[in-house]
């Protein structure tokens, strides 16, 4: 179990990079913030967009956060996390970290790449 917050960032930064080959651009890449983005010319929810936020994790004083998927398609974090995964959302897309073992960091990566299936399927990567 990791309760180390830089520790914590680190393991799910290196979940989160592989994706910077696969089609993604990273933005922010510091010792407290890592982010990944598409420049694809998109349509969500009737609005063109010019580019699309993919996933950021980031360290916070109390916990490390995990955002996944654009703000307007919050609702479908219900069909593509896992419940355990779930239990941790406090604010839009936001997962609030402050423990780590390996069954969550499953339920992480399988999210993000369920995430990035998604992404795909509806062409924004």
């Amino acid at each position: 179990m990791k309760t180390d917050l830089v520790e914590i960032f680190q393991t799910i930064r290196a979940s989160l990079q592989p994706y910077a080959t696969m089609g993604f651009d990273n933005r922010t890449n510091s010792d407290t913030v890592y982010d990944l983005w598409s420049n694809k010319n998109v349509e969500i929810a009737g609005e063109e967009q010019h580019e699309v936020f993919f996933a950021s994790v980031s360290i916070g004083k109390t916990y490390v956060t995990v955002y996944l998927l654009p703000p307007e398609k919050e609702a479908d974090l219900q069909d593509l996390v896992n419940s355990n995964l779930l239990k941790l959302l406090k604010k839009k897309l936001g997962f609030q970290i402050k423990e780590l073992d390996e069954f969550l960091l499953n339920h992480i990566e399988d999210s993000i790449a369920t995430c990035y299936k998604r992404y795909k399927e509806e062409v924004w990567v």
